[in-house]
């Protein structure tokens, strides 16, 4: 049983949910998103909150259930306030730094490495260290954060690489000499 997909979803001041068939549209002060949804799954806007209701109790309907609820949350949450992912570049001539659209990082390579967003993402760098990727779709923004990581993640014995901010390395001891 999904207790997930019971909890209601309450959407806040200045956030509209378009329902057609099984596509989820939802517009709000930041942007509009939209979503194809399972066609078993029941959902209703009753009173500013919405409710993601399954027809039955199989193991498939039980697991779209709290999949399908988390997704339209994040999507009222991602139009009203957004999402946002930070990184942080440890090394000796690692750094990042912006081009227009692209970002281009240095890591270590004979080259650099060029990024660039796509539409409805944005990134920032603040500092040459330290990156910064803001949107409206959770998914969108956890995936582009997640590939820049992938460039160079980080290594345990000397902390080199690009990792989030927050994240923790366990570091490990080198080779000890006799």
């Amino acid at each position: 049983m999904s207790r997930t997909g019971l909890s209601p979803i309450k959407l806040p001041e200045g956030v509209e949910v378009t329902l057609n068939g099984n596509n989820v549209q939802v517009k709000g002060p930041k942007g509009e998103l939209t979503k194809t949804i399972s066609e078993k799954m029941n959902v209703k806007i009753e009173d500013n909150t919405l409710f993601v209701e399954r027809p039955s109790d199989s193991k498939e309907n039980c697991s779209l259930h709290g999949t399908t609820r988390s997704i339209i949350a994040n999507m009222v949450e991602g139009v009203s306030k957004g999402y946002q992912k930070e990184l942080e570049i440890t090394g000796v001539g690692y750094r990042a730094q912006k081009q227009g659209n692209k970002v281009i990082i240095n890591a270590g390579y004979s080259h650099p490495v060029e990024i660039e967003p796509q539409d409805g993402i944005e990134v920032d760098v603040p500092k040459n260290t330290h990156i910064i990727v803001k949107g409206i779709d959770k998914e969108a923004v956890g995936a582009l954060a997640a590939n820049i990581r992938a460039i160079r993640p980080p290594e345990p014995y000397k902390g080199k690489g690009i990792k989030y901010v927050g994240e923790y390395v366990q570091r490990k001891e080198g080779k000890t000499a006799k």
